[in-house]
């Protein structure tokens, strides 16, 4: 089989590159020559795929953007019709999401703060992110019963970043590090606390 097909589409390698290196070292950090290197292509290639590379970008935070829906409709799934639980299933998700190791936290924080004029490529999936974040939240908030399902859906989007945070502490201390914040847990019990 060619080398091409066994490691995914050139696309697809232009893809993980950029994740990797975004990642790894930020967006403004990572020039096109470390993405070409990396994904082994060529820049024709590049430009075949993308206008460049605040397309690439674009094109990295879609694709992240449908893994985190894909990761938490799963979860969701396995939560049946139990309202608590799918109100909590955002944490599983985040247990469930395959992502490397980073002290850069969550990819679309990190993303904000390099990608800020509303008319780069990217910013779409940037708000795509938030908006599926507090709308979904919001409606398994109500779901779950919360007299006030907006203030619970704050919360749990709170914690939810708090986690994300968390990790990224951890990683960045290594063995010594703080212990990891119950997340989870205190999500728990703002759910039956806001249906009181």
């Amino acid at each position: 089989m060619p080398r091409t097909h066994a490691r995914g589409t050139a696309r697809d390698r232009l893809l993980d590159a950029a994740e990797e290196l975004f990642v790894e070292r930020g967006i403004a950090a990572t020039g096109v020559d470390a993405v070409l290197g990396r994904a082994e292509v060529s820049p024709a290639t590049l430009y075949a795929h993308f206008p460049g590379k605040d397309h690439l970008v674009a094109g990295y935070l879609e694709r992240r953007h449908e893994r985190w829906r894909a990761t938490w409709d799963a979860a969701l799934e396995r939560c049946g019709d139990d309202p608590d639980a799918r109100v909590l299933a955002i944490f599983d998700a985040l247990d469930d999401f395959p992502t490397a190791t980073s002290t850069r936290g969550c990819a679309f924080l990190a993303a904000a703060v390099e990608v800020t004029e509303p008319e780069h490529p990217a910013y779409r999936w940037l708000a795509a992110d938030t908006h599926l974040l507090v709308e979904r939240l919001r409606q398994l908030a109500a779901e779950s019963g919360a007299a006030d399902p907006d203030a619970l859906a704050a919360e749990i989007l709170g914690l939810y970043d708090a986690a994300l945070a968390s990790r990224t502490r951890r990683t960045v201390a290594g063995d010594g590090g703080p212990a990891p914040l119950p997340c989870r847990a205190l999500a728990a019990s703002a759910v039956v606390r806001h249906r009181a």
